[in-house]
This record gives structure tokens, sequence and C-alpha cells, in this order.
């Protein structure tokens, strides 16, 4: 049967507005959609990629579709299976969406490096392998590097850290804080794609020795990774673009290609993208410049504000402009408030030539009420503000204006070192309220993590404390109110405590047998690297004195020994020392452990708390630390073993260096898939954790920021790049603005603009003219029983769940599928067999399990 695009739009509830529809019918030539906030940008990229692959017969492989976040390109592929799947039931036609390319930038360039259609006559290419953000701080942070770098530079390793921190201005000349420079100029230098040549000739004419000194420590730095085969995510993108150029028919490959969040691109990933569409000129870009927050990591708003000049300069074509600027998100008061704010600054050009933001974007609300949206607090100084507005949350959770305290979020230009927000924080607290706020503070401060690590220093014991100050110490202060902690935990459970004993005593075998072998090598005049012959060498090491039954196991079966005379005789012998690991090694890991961890009382009430729907923060806090464990073990060797114990390699390197480094960093932040803050608790987000969500009551922390100045990598940087950007000077005030917009821009039903005044309080230029010019109610005075009251939406995107990896999962246990699926858990390899049984099974079952293994071992 035929289905018309009409037809479609009517089985799936949607009714596209005028610029909605033409954004979805216009398929050929450049497309240039300036989407405002709670536009419905998403489904009308949805609907334009159905149109095009459904009316327009376009291969799905031939779509380029890039968004911003994993989030976002998963929402993309749920809505296109689900849409149609529905044209195959009713029309018959399968649709093939495995070959389509919808992902982030960085998984993106990854396919492109490997494609085949991208290297023809070529041999499969090797794809790179990644360092992320986490990876490239613990690589530069490493002894190795500051080593090459002495070599490198010829100058002492403190010597060359003291020259960055009067460079960058920085507080300490810390290794962390000269890592944190250098990575920050290292990835803006490979998104601007400077060719290594000209940036060497650049710096060589340059006054500055510290900059000729970063670029040399650069130009080593990307050889190096070269010859590993390694990148980060700004050299990946330009991996990926020197895979286009290489080949002239990278241009046809893609009939249309569409990217989300164009404001938010560098300068190599628009290359990227236009050499992609220069062969069909279907290159369609949706942003919104006002929502533009990623200048840290190598933005250029630009990208956006000239994109219809940058199509003429590549594809020689005037782009179709649209605007989707019909607010779907928020009550018109909100959409009035945040307009009118963007507008409390002058975007003119200095020649008065243009602005630089898009003019008369015209955003409209869709919801025509006259009721009052907008509320501020009683200015006053913050230990009366947080009250205030925490009695104002208590009372919308009384009434039951919303379904969840996850429903009303804070928002904060910084949460770090804040005192103002941990008033609030406190404040909540005591009406009773939880808050969410792994970012306010250090995430391995939070309970779960100190428990969790706290367990793990009293199982694999912990670096000694040398005599320093300053974040060294405030980390071994957490290692011992850690351990602390874990001990105020074990007192309420033995079974706890004689499980973490078990396992330190394990280990203590481990290192014991490990030092009884060696004995035994020693006396027998052999060496470790020896080549091990089982004929020669197994007897005397069985035989070695006191050594127990688990080791003597270890050392191998005779089906063993006949593999290692194999691997003799094919000239691949094992060493004496691997034998000797092998043979003292524990058969888990640390992700086996955090899972048995998981099973007792004081974690498995974690569980129950979200799986009731009561409190999902814990179980998001452990998820977090399941991530962690899984990247060390992917980035070290997971083999617990004796040689590693003895040597205090387990210790000194998990703790003293990774959840050091982890510590310095304050790693933290949380997306989930499903679920993106935890039911049960107030989110305390930064405004950049906020892009790209909504919120029914949004709580703006606070109406202004500090001027920090101008960015002084844009300061390095700005003079090497030759194209019209943004005055320096006006960067700070611009990206101020933007930051506040998307902040308002968050709320649905109700928004609370903080009015905090008094000594230290910072209220911005823009904020103070929207208090002027609007009698905002306060909050005290608000009847919260005349508001809205707020139930949780559906999702307008459809989602997808397959039968085979979804439904059969949570068949076998619905806890399990809650854990791996829903919060993202990252299973060991034995997870399958330990998770049902320590959640489900009492300890008491967990203990004759584990004892009964050990008897069949001893067996």
């Amino acid at each position: 049967m035929s289905l018309t695009l009409d037809e479609l739009f009517s089985m799936h509830d949607f009714s596209p507005n005028e610029g909605q529809r033409e954004a979805i019918e216009t398929l050929n030539g450049p497309l240039f959609l300036m989407a405002g906030p709670g536009s419905g940008k998403t489904r009308v990229l949805l609907w334009r990629t159905v149109n095009a692959i459904v009316f327009h017969n376009i291969e799905p492989e031939k779509i380029f579709l890039s968004t911003f976040t994993e989030k976002a390109a998963k929402q993309l592929k749920d809505g296109l299976q689900s849409i149609l799947g529905t044209v195959t039931n009713e029309t018959g036609v399968p649709y093939d969406l495995s070959k389509m390319y919808v992902g982030t930038v960085h998984s993106l360039c990854q396919r492109l490096i490997a494609d085949r259609r991208m290297t023809p006559g070529r041999s499969r290419v090797k794809p790179p392998i990644l360092l992320d953000e986490i990876d490239q701080y613990f690589h530069i942070n490493s002894a190795r590097f500051w080593q090459v770098s002495e070599e490198v530079l010829h100058i002492e390793g403190e010597d060359f850290r003291e020259e960055i921190k009067m460079y960058f201005g920085k507080r300490s000349s810390s290794k962390h804080e000269t890592t944190l420079a250098l990575i920050s100029l290292f990835n803006r230098l490979s998104e601007e794609n400077i060719p290594l040549k000209e940036l060497r000739t650049y710096a060589e004419h340059q006054k500055s020795d510290t900059f000729l000194k970063v670029v040399r420590l650069y130009e080593w730095y990307r050889n190096d990774l070269e010859n590993k085969n390694i990148v980060d995510f700004a050299l990946l993108q330009k991996k990926a673009l020197d895979t286009l150029e290489d080949n002239n028919g990278s241009s046809d490959v893609f009939s249309y290609v569409v990217i989300d969040e164009f404001q938010d691109t560098n300068r190599i990933q628009e290359q990227v993208f236009f050499k992609l569409a220069s062969g069909h000129k279907n290159l369609c870009v949706v942003g919104d410049d006002d929502q533009a927050l990623y200048r840290f990591r190598g933005a250029t708003v630009e990208n956006f504000v000239e994109f219809p000049t940058r199509c003429n300069n590549y594809l020689s074509q005037e782009p179709k402009a649209i605007r989707l600027n019909i607010n779907y998100r928020s009550r018109k008061h909100i959409v009035e408030t945040y307009t009118s704010f963007i507008e409390n600054e002058s975007w003119v050009k200095e020649d008065g030539e243009g602005y630089y933001r898009l003019k008369d974007k015209d955003i409209k609300p869709h919801d025509q009420d006259y009721e009052l949206s907008v509320f501020t607090t009683t200015p006053s100084p913050s230990e009366n503000v947080v009250k205030e507005t925490a009695s104002f949350v208590r009372r919308l959770l009384d009434e039951n204006k919303v379904e969840n305290p996850n429903q009303i979020a804070f928002l904060f230009p910084s949460l770090k070192n804040n005192k103002h927000v941990r008033r609030m924080k406190q404040a909540l607290e005591a009406e009773g309220i939880g808050v969410y706020a792994p970012r306010a503070g250090k995430f391995l401060e939070v309970d779960e993590a100190k428990a969790i690590f706290g367990a793990m220093i009293q199982i694999f014991g912990k670096p000694e404390r040398q005599e320093y100050g300053g974040e060294y110490k405030a980390f071994h202060n957490w290692l011992d109110s850690s351990q602390e902690y874990i001990k105020e935990i074990t007192k309420k459970d033995e079974r706890l405590q004689a499980f973490i004993d078990e396992k330190n005593n394990e280990l203590m075998r481990c290192q014991q047998d490990y030092i009884r072998l060696l004995k035994t090598v020693t006396d027998e005049g052999w060496s470790i690297n020896d080549k091990y012959n089982p004929k020669k060498h197994k007897r005397p090491l069985v035989k070695t004195p006191l050594l127990s039954k688990q080791t003597i196991k270890g050392l191998g079966t005779q089906r063993l020994d006949n593999f290692i005379e194999q691997r003799m005789k094919t000239g691949n012998p094992f060493t004496i020392k691997y034998i000797l690991n092998r043979a003292t090694s524990v058969d888990w890991n640390l992700l086996d452990i955090f899972y048995r961890l998981t099973g007792f009382p004081y974690f498995s009430q974690m569980f129950k708390l979200a799986q009731d729907g009561k409190d999902e923060g814990p179980i998001c806090n452990l998820s977090m630390i399941s991530e962690y464990l899984s990247r060390y073990m992917e980035q070290t060797q997971s083999v617990i073993s004796g040689a590693r114990l003895l040597e205090r390699r387990l210790g000194n390197d998990f703790f003293g260096r990774y959840i050091y480094g982890l510590y310095r960093i304050g790693e933290s932040e949380v997306e989930n898939e499903e679920t993106p803050f935890p039911k049960g608790r107030v989110p305390f987000l930064t405004i950049h954790q906020s892009k790209g969500l909504e919120f029914p009551y949004v709580v703006l922390g606070t109406a202004g920021k500090k001027n920090y100045g101008v960015p002084i990598v844009e300061e390095i940087v700005r003079p090497i790049i030759d194209r019209e950007s943004e005055p320096l000077s006006k960067i700070p005030r611009f990206d101020t603005m933007r930051l506040f917009y998307v902040a308002l821009s968050r709320a649905e039903q109700g928004l609370v603009i903080t009015n905090l005044r008094g000594r230290g309080q910072v209220v911005d230029p823009a904020f103070k003219k929207l208090f002027e010019e609007n009698s905002f109610p306060l909050i005290s005075d608000v009847n919260v029983t005349n508001l809205p009251k707020v139930s949780i939406k559906e999702d307008d995107i459809p989602k997808v769940y397959s039968y085979t990896s979804d439904y059969l999962l949570y068949l076998k246990c619905p806890r399990n599928y809650m854990a791996f699926k829903k919060y993202g858990f990252v299973p060991s390899r034995t997870q399958t067999m330990l998770f049902g049984t320590l959640i489900h099974q009492t300890i008491e079952d967990l203990h004759n399990h584990l004892i009964s293994l050990r008897s069949d071992e001893d067996e």
C-alpha cells in the first residue's frame, strides 16, 4: 500500500508547524536551521531523515548525522527504528539502519577512518586507539612524559613547570596544574588544524621562549602518539580529515550531511563536515548561537553565525535559511524573560556593520497563558536566600506540584568551592530534601565512594604518606577518612568485615607464597627470567616449604605442562617469572571485588531504594565507581599477582596514581541514557551540564559570575589563526550572556532567579536591568496551591526495546537489568555469576557458595 508523509505524521501524533514542515521537506542544497530553545529540532532532524529514507529512497548508509551527545544519537536511532518500523508494517518494505552514520562527531570520525569507502584500493586501516579526556590526563601526567620533556627541552621538569605557571597564570607549578595547561593548549592547536611546520616557524619568531618550548613538546607529543597509532579527541578529528583529503571520492560517499549543535563545533570539525558535503552539497546545520557554551573546548560560534558566508566559500552556494522559532517547552512568561535578557547586551560590531549574533529570531511561545511563571527571592544575603528557596521547594513537594524532586533543578555557573552552593544544599537537606550534587565537591567524597574505596584500602593497602601539603595531603586525609568510614560500617556488619579479612588474607597468602618461591629459585641457582621447563623446574617449586595448596595447584596440571612443552618446541617458552605470577595470582579483579561488596546490606539497600523509585542517587554513584574501576583495568595490568603485591605496585599505582589523579581533576559527571538525574533528589547542575535538558522547575542559584578575563589559551592562539572572530575583549561578556541564556531557557513551568545581595555577591548587569524592568513575584509571596501540577511526561521521541537484549534480560533478573541496562554499571567478567547471587541471596548463602568452591578446588 502507498503511504504519505502526512499519514505517517498522524500515526505518530505529530503536527509540525510551518517552519518545522518546511525544514523536514527541504532536502536539496545547503540548509541553515536556526533553532531556538525548545523548538523541537530533534523531531525535525528525525522526520527529515525519515522523509529522505522513505519518500526519497535514500539509503540509510548515505546519510551522515552528527549529534553533540551519545544520548541525542540514541534518541534519534530509537526514533528512526520506531517510525521506520511503522512504515514496514504498513508497506512491507524493510529498512536496515545498521550502516547509517548516527553519533557524536568523535564516534563518527572513528568510523570514517576505518570505512573502506574512504580508502578505496587500500588494505583495511587499523583504527587508532583513542585517549579520552581522562586517559589523556594520565598520559601527560605520567612519569614517562615528564622524563621525555626534560630530554626534549634540556631543562629540569621543576624549572619548566615554574615557567608554565608564570606563562599560563597558574596558581602552582605542580604536575597537575601544568598537565591541565598543556592539555588545553595542545587540544586547541590540534582543533585549529595548524600545520606543525607553520606553528614551529611562528613560535621561532615570537619573543616567548616558553611558547617555543611548549610547541616543541607538542610536536613530540603528536609524533609519539602517531607512531603508536594513538589519538586524543582533537587529533582523532585531524586523522579523519586527513583520511578524507587523501581520497578524492570521499566527498561523494554521503548524499546528506546533517550536523546538530553546529554552534559548538570547532575549526577542524567544520572542515570535516564541508569536505563530506562538497560532492552533493546537501549540508544541513542546526543550532542556536545564543546557546554556544563550549569555547573552552575550542568551539567557535562564528562557524554558525557565519554559516551562509562559509557555505559560499566552501560550496559556492547560498544556504536556505529557516527559523524554528516556536518554543514548545516553556510558558510564555519564561520565554519573554530569557528573550529580553539576551537583548540586554549590545551585539553590534565595532564598525556598526552587522552583529556578533543572529538577530530578529522572533522566539514565540506555543503556550499563550498569561500566568506569571518567573519568580525571584527577596534581595538579601546568601544565608537568607537559601532558606527562602528551600522553603519554596518544600512547599512545591508538599503540595504535590511535582511528582519527584528531580523535576526541580538548581543551576549554577560553577559548583566547586562555592560557599553559596554548600549553604543551599544544607538548607534543602534541613527541609528533608535530598540533593544530588556530585560536582559540588569531589565525587570521591560521597559516602558510596568512601565506603567502596575504604573497603578496597582494607583489602589492598594504601600508599605511604609523604611529607607534602596541599592536595596531596588532602588526598591522604581522604584515604584515612575512607578507611575509618568502612570501619564504622563493618562494626555493624561482621560478615562484611569477615569478607574483607578473607580477601586480605588471600592476598597475604599470594605474597608470602611468591616470596617462598623466589627463595627456591635463588637456592636452585636459577633466574626468574630463565625459560621455564616443567621437567626441570616444577618439582623443586612444588616442594617449596609451607607453600599453600592454591599455589601448588596454580603451578599447573599435566595438561598445562604439555602445553608449556609445546610452546618450548615452537620457540615461544614461558619464563619462570610468568609461572610464578600465574601460580600466585587470584582469580578475581577489582570489578569482581566491587560487585561482591555490593551484595552486603550497606550497599544492597541502595539497589532497593532505586528499584522502589525512592532514591536513585546512591546507585548512580555506584555505577560511576564501576566505570572508574573498569577504566583502570583497561589501562593497566588487571591480574593481581604475588609480584605486584610484594612490590606494592597495586596499591601504589591504583591509589597513588589513578585514584589520586581522579581526586585532583575532580572527575564527576552523570549522563545516563535512560535517567539523566536520579529520582528522589533535587539535582544541582552546572549550567553546562544542563545544556540540552529541560526541567519543570528551574532555580538559577546565582544571577552573576566573576569575570576571570580572557582565557589565556585564546590570547595565545588568536594571533596564529587568520580569520574574523569575536574580539578578545568581548569574549568574557558574550560567554556570560550565553551561559545564563541557556540556564533561563531550561525551565518549563516555573523559573526562580535568586537575587543575592551583600558582600562578595556578583549580580550581572543584565540581571539588574531585568529586575528593574520586571516586577517578578517573590517566592515567599507565591501561593503554591495556584501553580500548575506537573506530571512526569513521556518522551516525544519513541524508544525501542530489543526483545533479545532487553526483555529477555529483564525476565531473567529485573534487578540485574536495572543495574546494567538502566544505570550503566560496567559488568565484570564474572558478574553474570555473581551479581544475581549477591543481590538476591543472603550473605550466608554466599559464604556457603564460596566455601563449596574452595572445597572443589582443594579436591
